[in-house]
């Protein structure tokens, strides 16, 4: 074999890997699956090798996915055979390609990076060919191939990329025009990447760029202007542009040029823009690192993983436009949860800070800011989120201490913005900043903000200028009350750590709130915090469908009409009867063989809007029946669920109402769980459970997995009721899913409270929930090691309640710290002092590695001494002896790395001398065993000075037991009580026996003592008394 190369070297022929990777499963089993197409059609004409994999393809369901995978893996690989086998491709599948885009969708979202230059060409080729043939999906696809070109990347594969997606858009603009979101979407994408793209040698791009979205833009306003108040940001910073201009122009003075529907610049600002297009911009790894430092990270531990997002994404002067992207994705999609807003995870405005004090460009910084405040602008209590507005006020209010500049430019940028936003609308924009203030207050995120605007750090004409725009925030309260700031640990701004901020949330409604203050003897306050969360009002509102519902046939309009009518506020007892009857006429129109399929989607968005209600609160009823089950069933959503219950799989209304869900899942997610919760309620879906896997597959998603954790997921975040009562079911049905890692129980363990806990290990003991299994359980526990306490104590608790054996999970010993994981390791303790030890038991535990303050090995071993002291002396000889035999240079080590890793004598004499000083003062004869005196004699032996001075007391007691086995027999015989004990405490007392003998016995006992000294003539001495 050569020498690896410290570059990355193409190890497979899809994906690139080093020499030390571990090979890809996808990328194994793809090649799997050429292995069989080929091995099919290997030596045969085209006409026979497609009668062959037709022939296979009949089979049974495996073999069609596996030819079906194995032709698109031929065609990202070889593009001499890519037509081929795309044409092979659409004539076997049988399943509308859904496998394929599957697939695709998951090479794009993980695999992505790591495609070979081939592969990823070839990959674009077949989304361009999937646009052609309208295969139902590739829109979506499309949308994720988008996803990956990044802002602020100058590189020539990602500008290869949006040229080519650009060219898919171009060359199908009659199939583009179809899907108003892709259109939207598509629109969105290349006004952002149109900033990035103004340099000489990019004026071809961006100018098919100018024309693509002016095209878009006045041919498919509405369905552009869904974007909402960033559709304006964006065509701002390209303004400049000519056509740009003269858009801008009709957007101002003439919006019915535009679309008749288009009432003005207003109707887009005071229209909150969707998280999907706030998403979109970021590439699939961005979102995945901030996801993970907004919920994974400590707040105070942030500084490499922002110095590695920096140096990956932000370290080119063309990558600053990225900030703003980012800011606003965290400001509009990161919206954490009660759990983690309790905890001390990284907040978002600290995130916010570091982009802000970071930006090298002052035309970014400008935008940056613009960014954070974008949703203060319009901001109206009824239709935005306080979420939305929160990272700004906490910026400026957690920066006034430790960076006061920052603040001071914040509230400078606040202040400016009102009359130069837009001056027509300078009341508007005065209202929507007013009315963030006045609902920041209202909620608690700051107790007052006199402390902010009329602070003594900023300097006198800022201060001036906050009292004339708003005099209502800038006096104090009478009588003064002590403002507290939410607790900052510390801020990476300018690559500094910062000092730590005292205090919390002045919150008597939401966030924190402190009732006690003590001063330990350091001086430092000591404070309990309680966590409230931000309760937003719920405001019941007529359900909107007018977008929706001119773009439906005549008949379906009059249904969905007339279910509108009934579910408008208020609600008669009647009316959840009467919305079912008009609900399953719907269904039956669906089920009609003249339905159009493309109607689908804009029926799913007015049953999202006509639902919304009955997508709050909780689903489980407070005291659970077989008649409250029944009845909290009987939602009009539920009539789509019995009827797919009732049907067969292999009827054509089956697909169709699933590709119903599927639709109505992408405008309202909750309707994942609400389907699980169905399943296992209703009894008409008794045995049914297995449907979900269907829709499932149905979904954009297409995998169970994924599927099933975000619908989980999103139970968590809802109802923990809920997700306690779907817990032993979800387990049952789907164990390959549950079992095999613990991204489930972690959502579990982290909600519940000791209640919950009890009931699912009940569940368990009673053989209704089975949480884990011998073959995945060690990886779990060794994943929740990272967990908080509580989640860990509740996961050892889950765990002890099954019958696992302890060998099983003892490997995990090697992972444990004592410092780190307290938790695992005071579990394992409380099981193995009721375990009976075996050999494998002991060896793990002596090769903890040795330290003064471990005391974990020491007292297990000491209650086995007392209890199974046979047991455990055969198998400490065992490890001695085997261990002293083996080479010593595998033993001098004493790194804590080497210890994990393997177990030395050394280890082993360490912790048998410190079990020999715990037994010193008992009464136990743990040492007196003739195995263990065997042992220590045997290592004795063959050790080194060094050991034998190291470990003299552990070895005086193998010494006594030579010379006492040396004595006469008669001797022997007539003292059967004496043990190597008596050296080093008081005498055991003496039997009858012992006392008829006792000069004979004192004599004997006092010979060792002289030899001792001399053990090398221990041997002669011994003879010679003989």
């Amino acid at each position: 074999m050569e020498p690896s190369s410290a570059k990355a070297k193409p190890q497979g022929r899809l994906l690139v890997s080093t020499s030390l990777d571990a090979k890809d499963e996808l990328e194994e089993k793809l090649e799997r699956c050429v292995g069989i197409v080929q091995s099919l059609t290997n030596g045969l004409s085209e006409r026979e090798a497609n009668d062959a994999l037709t022939a296979n393809v009949c089979k049974g369901q495996q073999q069609h996915e596996d030819v079906c995978l194995g032709l698109f893996c031929l065609v990202l690989t070889d593009p001499s055979q890519a037509q081929r086998s795309y044409r092979d491709l659409t004539l076997l599948s049988r399943d509308g390609m859904n496998g394929v885009l599957v697939k695709i969708n998951q090479i794009l979202m993980e695999k992505f990076l790591k495609l070979q230059d081939v592969s990823r060409t070839q990959l674009v080729w077949l989304v361009r060919e999937l646009v052609k043939s309208g295969v139902m999906g590739a829109d979506g696809v499309l949308m994720t191939l988008m996803k990956q070109i990044a802002g602020g990347d100058m590189s020539s594969k990602n500008l290869w990329l949006a040229e080519n997606v650009l060219d898919v858009l171009l060359d199908q603009k009659e199939w583009l025009v179809k899907s108003a979101m892709l259109v939207a979407m598509a629109v969105y994408t290349y006004l952002r990447l149109m900033v990035d793209h103004g340099t000489t040698a990019l004026l071809v791009l961006r100018q098919k760029e100018v024309d693509f979205c002016i095209s878009m833009l006045r041919e498919r306003f509405m369905d552009c202007a869904v974007i909402g108040r960033d559709l304006v940001r964006l065509l701002q910073n390209v303004a400049r542009i000519p056509e740009m201009e003269l858009l801008w122009k009709d957007l101002l003075h003439n919006p019915a040029a535009l679309s008749p529907q288009f009432t003005g610049l207003l109707q887009l600002l005071t229209a909150r823009t969707s998280r999907k297009f706030l998403a979109c911009r970021l590439t699939p790894d961005m979102e995945t690192k901030l996801l993970f430092m907004t919920s994974r990270v400590r707040f105070g531990q942030q500084k490499r993983y922002q110095e590695w997002f920096q140096r990956q994404y932000l370290s080119t002067a063309e990558s600053q436009s990225l900030r703003c992207d980012l800011i606003r994705y965290i400001c509009g999609v990161v919206h954490p949860s009660n759990e983690v807003l309790s905890s001390d995870i990284l907040p978002r405005w600290a995130i916010i800070g570091w982009l802000l004090t970071t930006c090298t460009s002052n035309v970014a910084a400008s935008n940056a800011k613009l960014a954070l405040f974008y949703d203060w602008l319009f901001f109206s209590p009824e239709k935005d989120s306080i979420m939305n507005i929160e990272p700004a006020i906490l910026v400026m209010h957690h920066s006034m201490k430790p960076h006061p500049a920052i603040t001071a430019t914040l509230l400078d940028f606040m202040c400016r913005i009102i009359p130069h936003f837009f001056p027509p609308l300078e009341s508007q924009v005065r209202q929507g900043v007013f009315n963030s203030l006045t609902f920041i207050m209202e909620k608690r995120v700051l107790a007052h903000l006199a402390p902010l605007f009329d602070n003594p750090k900023l300097d006198r004409e800022l201060r001036s200028m906050l009292r004339e725009r708003f005099p209502e925030f800038c006096t104090s309260p009478s009588p003064p009350t002590e403002v507290k700031m939410e607790e900052s640990v510390t801020m990476e701004m300018d690559n500094n750590v910062l000092d730590k901020e005292e205090g919390c949330y002045d919150a008597t409604e939401a966030a924190f709130s402190d009732d006690e203050e003590e001063v330990n003897n350091k001086g430092k306050k000591q404070r309990e915090f309680r966590f409230q969360p931000i309760k937003e009002e719920i405001i019941e509102e007529p359900a909107d469908i007018t977008p929706f519902q001119d773009q439906l046939e005549d008949v379906m309009k009059d249904k969905v009409l007339q279910l509108q009518k009934i579910t408008t506020p208020p609600l008669l007892s009647s009316d959840a009867e009467n919305q079912c009857e008009v609900m399953q006429d719907i269904v039956d129109l669906i089920l009609e063989d003249d339905f159009d399929p493309e109607q689908m989607s804009t029926l799913a968005s007015c049953l999202a809007e006509l639902f919304k209600g009955h997508f709050r609160g909780d689903v489980l009823p407070d005291e659970i029946t077989e008649e409250s089950l029944e009845e909290s069933v009987c939602k009009p959503v539920c009539l789509v669920f019995r009827n797919l219950c009732t049907m067969q799989e292999d009827n054509s209304g089956f697909s169709v109402l699933l590709d119903m869900l599927a639709e109505l899942y992408q405008k309202q997610p909750k309707i994942g769980y609400h389907l699980l919760y169905y399943l296992k309620a209703s009894k008409a879906a008794m045995g049914k459970m297995s449907l979900y896997e269907s829709f499932a597959q149905a979904t954009a998603l297409g995998d169970l997995h994924t599927c099933l954790m975000m619908d989980m997921k999103a139970c968590q975040e809802d109802d923990v009721r809920l997700l306690c009562y779907l817990t032993p079911s979800i387990y049952s049905q789907f164990p390959d899913e549950t079992l095999r890692s613990g991204e489930l129980l972690n959502m579990i363990v982290a909600v519940i409270d000791s209640t919950q806990l009890q009931e699912l290990m009940c569940h368990v003991m009673m053989g209704n929930l089975v949480m884990f299994r011998k073959d995945s359980v060690l990886n779990i526990l060794i994943q929740s090691l990272d967990w908080e306490t509580f989640e860990q104590y509740s996961t050892w608790q889950l765990f002890l309640a099954h019958s696992i054996a302890m060998e099983t999970i003892i490997p995990i010993l090697h992972h444990l710290k004592y410092k780190e994981h307290p938790e695992a390791l005071s579990c394992l303790l409380l099981q193995l002092r009721r375990e009976k030890p075996s050999e494998d038991m002991v060896k793990m535990v002596l090769s903890r590695p040795c330290n003064h303050d471990d005391q974990f090995t020491t007292s297990i071993l000491r209650h086995w001494a007392a209890k199974q002291d046979d047991a455990l002396g055969e198998h400490i000889k065992t490890q001695l002896i085997k261990n002293n035999n083996q080479p010593r240079k595998r033993q001098s080590l004493r790194s804590s790395s080497s210890k994990l890793a393997q177990l030395t004598l050394e280890q082993i004499l360490e912790h048998l001398d410190n079990l020999r000083l715990s037994l010193t003062h008992t009464k136990n004869s743990f040492f007196s065993q003739t195995p263990i005196l065997q042992a220590l004699q045997h290592v004795q032996a063959s050790c080194d000075e060094a050991h034998k001075m190291r470990y003299s007391d552990l070895f005086s007691l193998a010494e006594e037991y030579e010379d006492f086995q040396s004595k006469p027999l008669k001797s022997r015989r007539k003292a059967p009580a004496s043990s190597p004990r008596s050296r080093k405490g008081a005498a055991p007392p003496a039997t009858e026996e012992d006392s008829v003998s006792s000069s004979a016995s004192e004599e004997e006992d006092s010979k060792p003592k002289a030899p001792k000294r001399k053990r090398k003539c221990s041997s002669a001495v011994g003879s010679d008394s003989d």
